[in-house]
C-alpha cells in the first residue's frame, strides 16, 4: 500500500499495473491526479468517469446503457482500444456481487492497454479481488504542491497577491499553515476574503486555521479542544517542565511550532486527577498548536465504521491538520492486551495500524497519550522509540500541593495572606490535584452561602472530611506505583538513570 500521487501513479500506470482500488475522501482532488497522470501516459487521452446516476461520462459525452455496473465493465472489457477508466461508486455494490468481482478479475486478465481505477471511502475490497487490485491511499498534497498552487493562485486571486506584496515572508508561512489542505479548501479559504476585508495575511493563516477546525467538526470522531491552559496551571511534574524546556532549547520554539522538528510523541501514565490532561492542554498552549482530542471508545463504538477504518480517518483527519497535538485520552480503553483476548482479530489490526502509523508518518502530528491503567497496554506499545518518553504522574508531593493550593486559591480569586497554605498542604497529605482543587471550589461554596470571605478555617472543615481517591483504591494506586517503577520516567521527584 503507498500513498496516490501523480508521479507514483504514472510510474505504475507505466509498468502495466491494471487495476486499482484508491482509499480516498476527496473524490475532486483524486480524479484530477488521475486525469493528470492520464495526460503523461501516452496514448490514454481522457479518462471515462463513472458514477451509479450517469454511467461512463468522457469530456462531457455520456454513453448510454452503462449506468449498471456490470454492463459499465463490460463496456470496458469491450473496449478495444487504450483507455483509462475511473469508477466513482462502484465499491458500493460490489461487495454483494460475486458478478461484479469476476467481471473484475476478467478485466485484469483481459485489460491490454485499459486502466481501471476505483475509488471509494473505505478500503471495504472483497478478499478475492486483493490479489489482482493495487491498494493505495490518497496523499495530501506536498509542500512543494502546496507552495507551487499558492503561486499560481497569485496569478488569480488579488488578495493573496496584495498580501505576498505587503509581507516577503508571507509565503513560506501560508505554505505551512495550509499544509494538511486540499487545494480546494486552500482557494475556498483564500477566496471568501475581499480586499476590503484583508487587514494582513495573518487573516488567511487564520483562515486555514478555522479551515482546519471544521475539518475536524466534519469528521464527527475527534473533538477540537478549545485551550489556553499553561504550564503555569500545573504544580510540581518538573522532570515533565524539563523535558518540554529541553526540547524547546534543541529543536527552537519556531521549529517545534512550525512542524519543522515537532518530536513524536509522549505517554503520560497514572493516577486519575493528577493532571495528565492538564499536561497534555499545556504542551498544546506552549508549543502554539491546534489540539484535537480522540476517545478510544469512539474508535470501537461502530459508529463511523469498522475499529480499523475509523482509526486511519483519524489519522488521516489529523494529518489534514496538522501541525498539531493529537490527544488520545485514556489510550488503553481501545489498545490493551485484555482487548486482544476479548476483541482477538480487531484489537489485533487496531494495535497493528496504530503502531505502523506512529513508526512511518511523516506528518508533523504530536502524539499524546494518556493513560490510567497502563499495565493493560500491550508491551509493544511501550518499546523504546514509539514515544519519545513514558511518564508516570503519582500523587501529589507535600511542595507540589503548596503550589496546587496556590494556583486554585488564585483561581478563585481569594486573597491567600494570613493563610497557612504550608499547613493546609500537609493537611491534604495523599489528595490529588483534582481533589485540591474540588476542596477549594468546597470551601469558597461554605463562604459564599454564609455570605463572608473564605478563611483557613474552611479548607480545613473540608480536608477533615474528604476521604482521598488513594485512601479508597489503595491496592490499586500500589499496583500502578510498583509496575511504573522500572517502566517509567517520574513526573515529579529524582530521576532514575
Amino acid at each position: 500500500m503507498g500513498n496516490l500521487n501523480v508521479h507514483d501513479l504514472q510510474r505504475m500506470l507505466a509498468v502495466g499495473a491494471k487495476l486499482f482500488y484508491v482509499v480516498t475522501d476527496n473524490e475532486r482532488y483524486t480524479e484530477g491526479i488521475v486525469a493528470q497522470a492520464a495526460a503523461r501516459v501516452e496514448g490514454a487521452g481522457s479518462i471515462y468517469v463513472w458514477t451509479c446516476t450517469e454511467g461512463f461520462v468522457m469530456d462531457g459525452a455520456t454513453f448510454k446503457e452503462t449506468v449498471d455496473p456490470l454492463q459499465a465493465i463490460d463496456f470496458a472489457v469491450a473496449l478495444h482500444e487504450p483507455a483509462i477508466f475511473l469508477f466513482k461508486d462502484l465499491y458500493r455494490f460490489w461487495g454483494n456481487s460475486p458478478f461484479i468481482v469476476r467481471k473484475l478479475k476478467e478485466f485484469a486478465m483481459r485489460a491490454g492497454s485499459k486502466i481501471l481505477i476505483v475509488i471509494g471511502e473505505e478500503e471495504t475490497v472483497p478478499e478475492p479481488l486483493r490479489e489482482d487490485l493495487v491498494i493505495l491511499y490518497q496523499g495530501l498534497p506536498s509542500i512543494a504542491e502546496i507552495k507551487a498552487y499558492l503561486e499560481s493562485l497569485k496569478g488569480r486571486i488579488p488578495v493573496l497577491k496584495h498580501a505576498c506584496s505587503a509581507d516577503p515572508e508571507l509565503m513560506g508561512g501560508l505554505v505551512v499553515a495550509a499544509q494538511g489542505l486540499h487545494f480546494e479548501d486552500i482557494e475556498r479559504s483564500i477566496g471568501a476574503f475581499s480586499e476590503s476585508q484583508m487587514g494582513s495575511g495573518n487573516e488567511i493563516v487564520r483562515a486555514f486555521f478555522e479551515t482546519k477546525q471544521q475539518i475536524i467538526r466534519k469528521s464527527g470522531i475527534m473533538e477540537f479542544v478549545a485551550n489556553d491552559t499553561g504550564l503555569d496551571h500545573l504544580g510540581g511534574i518538573e522532570n515533565l517542565k524539563k523535558w518540554l524546556e529541553r526540547r524547546e532549547t534543541a529543536f527552537g520554539m519556531d521549529n517545534i511550532s512550525s512542524g519543522a522538528k515537532l518530536p513524536k510523541g509522549v505517554l503520560v501514565m497514572g493516577v486519575s486527577g493528577c493532571g495528565k490532561s492538564l499536561f497534555v492542554k499545556a504542551i498544546a498552549t506552549r508549543w502554539r498548536l491546534p489540539l484535537i482530542r480522540l476517545d478510544m471508545a469512539v474508535v470501537f463504538g461502530g459508529a463511523f465504521g469498522s475499529p480499523e477504518t475509523t482509526l486511519r480517518k483519524v489519522f488521516r483527519t489529523a494529518e489534514a491538520i496538522a501541525p498539531c497535538v493529537l490527544w488520545i485520552d485514556e489510550i488503553e480503553s481501545g489498545i490493551s492486551s485484555q482487548g486482544f483476548k476479548a476483541e482477538g482479530g480487531t484489537a489485533s489490526r487496531v494495535l497493528g495500524s496504530f503502531l505502523t502509523w506512529m513508526q512511518e508518518k511523516n506528518a508533523p502530528v504530536f502524539v499524546a497519550a494518556t493513560a490510567n491503567a497502563i499495565q493493560m497496554l500491550p508491551a509493544e506499545m511501550l518499546r523504546k522509540g514509539r514515544f519519545d518518553e513514558i511518564f508516570y504522574m503519582g500523587l501529589p508531593d507535600e511542595k507540589a500541593r503548596e503550589e496546587i493550593f496556590r494556583i486554585h486559591i488564585k483561581k478563585q480569586g481569594i486573597d491567600p495572606s494570613g493563610m497557612n497554605i504550608a499547613l493546609l498542604s500537609r493537611l491534604a497529605n495523599r489528595l490529588s490535584g483534582a481533589e485540591i482543587e474540588q476542596v477549594v471550589k468546597s470551601a469558597t461554596f461554605e463562604a459564599l452561602a454564609d455570605k463572608r470571605p473564605v478563611v483557613e478555617e474552611d479548607f480545613k472543615v473540608i480536608l477533615r472530611v474528604t476521604v482521598p481517591l488513594a485512601v479508597t483504591m489503595d491496592e490499586q494506586i500500589k499496583s500502578i506505583e510498583a509496575w511504573a517503577f522500572k517502566r517509567a520516567v517520574p513526573a515529579s521527584g529524582e530521576l532514575r538513570r
